[in-house]
């Protein structure tokens, strides 16, 4: 599952919470569910912990986790 795909059902505020849990704004988050940018390792690790492996390091880094 792709980030974005993860708050298409959440309420509103949702991801400004999200992006707080991870210690980064929502600005940054934004850009990483555009794909502007890239999280880190640990941030993957991170958001997979967060959503309960619904979106998952390998979907956000494949050219770390070797995601197909």
């Amino acid at each position: 599952m792709q980030l974005k795909d993860y708050f298409e059902n959440k309420p509103h505020g949702s991801k400004v919470i999200f992006a707080k849990s991870l210690g980064i704004t929502k600005t940054w988050l934004s850009l990483i569910m555009s794909g502007r940018k890239l999280p880190s390792a640990s941030l993957c690790a991170t958001i997979e912990r967060i959503t309960n492996k619904k979106v998952k390091r390998k979907d956000l880094r494949p050219d770390l986790f070797g995601g197909v």
